[in-house]
């Protein structure tokens, strides 16, 4: 399965968790919001409820007013207890639910409430209202109010509607506790629920980030022990991967970018031993019939030396300059053909005591002065290299020296993690132009005839430079002599 793949199947499942929690989260939203609109009824309910027990109360208290008293005051309340008490029952029947035992309570408190007025207030009011015209209607008034009290109307049904009430006001009460106990219920059960998928969630992103960490990061270390391998030779390393992942396509390149490179490292390793061989078995071959021309050159010499003319002398001795030159160029094939072949060993080397040495292997010439930084630094290095690049830098500036005081200098200054060192001499100089040619092999700026230049010597310094990575840089021009520095680890 792809890594990708798998990623995006572990980023959906978490999203479906996420979005089940969501869900359940925006139930129990409309939960909360349908029981907090009946928790609103159910507060209209019992605050009506109130009202009508108080509207009652008014009722009761102002008939007797108004038949005791005969204060139109008394009367009107006693109408605006029963007006108001008839809205809120007509308001409570749309509240309460049909097919209920609160809406059955309902009815029964209007038909009690109607019978209390149509049977009990109302006769009692009109009575009352005739009382005041004459004195037969006060007379019938007497013997009404006398007849309802002897029949005991209003006590009973003011006890039931009493009754009823409470029983319709426990009712919406007890319905409120069951409401508020089953959203406790559900908020609890959607907590649970919640915090369950929360923490699976995290638990399954958490899983799949340190499974994809360890399983690509213990292919990644192979990959990487491979390369350490590859950067040290070992060009036959591979690494077993049979998966079908993107992890498993990069192992599956660098395996064929190992089998290549030992094909061609090892293809490389031949070309150049052919090379070597090549350059060892020319230059060995050409030496031969060299020193036999040199010698028989020699010999014609020798024998004829009085019978030969001045040109033939001047003939000869430009053969002798050739061959003498032809030789050096071919021990210069051989000594470039060896840089970097062979691992030098480390020793401790005093660079002015390697230049003393190597002041023995200088052309001889009295009118050079070579001046030396006498506290040059004491390096744990590969001495053979360090030698061949000074010889050839001091070497080249005695070969091509034109000033009447000829000087070379050699110093160095100390960098971070090197040593910076600087062979300078007062000689011809060299055009920029020049500068990049005079570092390739058989490259000279002197005569082609010089037996002494053969164009080898910086091409050396230059090869031993780049085998360690390190840099050499020249800073001349015509007539002003020549500086070249280059770099060695300290």
């Amino acid at each position: 399965m792809k890594i990708s793949s798998l990623i995006l199947s572990g980023f959906f499942l978490i999203l479906v968790l996420f979005s089940f929690t969501t869900y359940i989260n925006y139930l129990q939203a409309d939960t909360i919001n349908e029981t907090s609109e009946k928790f609103a009824v159910s507060s209209t309910i019992v605050r009506h409820s109130n009202r009508f027990q108080r509207n009652g109360l008014s009722m009761v208290s102002g008939l007797r007013g108004y038949l005791l008293t005969n204060e139109i005051s008394f009367n009107q309340s006693y109408d605006s207890a029963v007006v108001e008490n008839s809205e809120i029952l007509t308001e409570l029947s749309g509240l309460v639910s049909e097919n209920t035992a609160q809406n059955t309570l309902l009815n029964d408190i209007e038909k009690l409430h109607r019978r209390w007025v149509h049977e009990f207030a109302e006769p009692l009011v009109i009575a009352k209202e005739h009382a005041m015209l004459s004195d037969s209607g006060a007379v019938s008034f007497a013997r009404l109010y006398r007849k309802k009290l002897v029949a005991n109307i209003e006590k009973p049904i003011q006890q039931d509607l009493q009754r009823k009430f409470r029983e319709f006001t426990n009712l919406e009460y007890s319905e409120r506790d069951r409401q508020k106990n089953n959203l406790t219920a559900s908020v609890e059960q959607t907590r649970r629920i919640s915090f369950f998928l929360t923490a699976l969630s995290i638990i399954i992103g958490i899983a799949i980030t340190v499974f994809l960490a360890n399983y690509i990061s213990a292919r990644m270390i192979k990959m990487s022990n491979m390369a350490d391998e590859i950067a040290g030779g070992n060009y036959s390393v591979q690494i077993n991967d049979v998966g079908k992942d993107e992890v498993s396509r990069l192992t599956q390149s660098l395996n064929r970018m190992a089998r290549t490179l030992e094909e061609n490292i090892s293809l490389l390793h031949r070309k150049n031993e052919e090379l070597n061989q090549f350059a060892h078995i020319v230059s060995h071959d050409l030496k031969g019939p060299l020193r036999g021309i040199d010698n028989i050159v020699s010999w014609i010499e020798e024998d004829h030396s009085l019978d030969l003319t001045p040109k033939v002398h001047e003939y000869i001795n430009l053969i002798k300059g050739r061959v003498s030159r032809t030789e050096n160029l071919l021990n210069g094939i051989l000594s470039y053909s060896r840089v970097g072949r062979e691992v030098q060993p480390k020793e401790m080397v005093n660079v002015n005591e390697l230049i003393e040495e190597i002041k023995g292997y200088l052309p001889p010439n009295k009118n050079i002065v070579l001046d030396v930084q006498p506290n040059l630094p004491v390096l744990y290095t590969e001495r053979l290299p360090l030698f061949q690049i000074f010889l050839n830098l001091i070497g080249n500036a005695y070969k091509h020296h034109s000033n009447h005081h000829p000087t070379v200098k050699v110093y160095a200054r100390s960098l971070v993690d090197t040593y910076e060192f600087f062979v300078a001499d007062n000689g011809p100089g060299i055009a920029p132009h020049y500068h990049e040619k005079i570092f390739m092999i058989f490259q000279t700026l002197g005569e082609g005839d010089s037996p002494e230049s053969t164009g080898v010597g910086l091409a050396i310094v230059k090869k031993i430079l780049m085998d360690r990575k390190l840099n050499i840089e020249i800073s001349s021009e015509p007539g002003q002599g020549s500086i070249f520095a280059f770099t060695w680890p300290k």
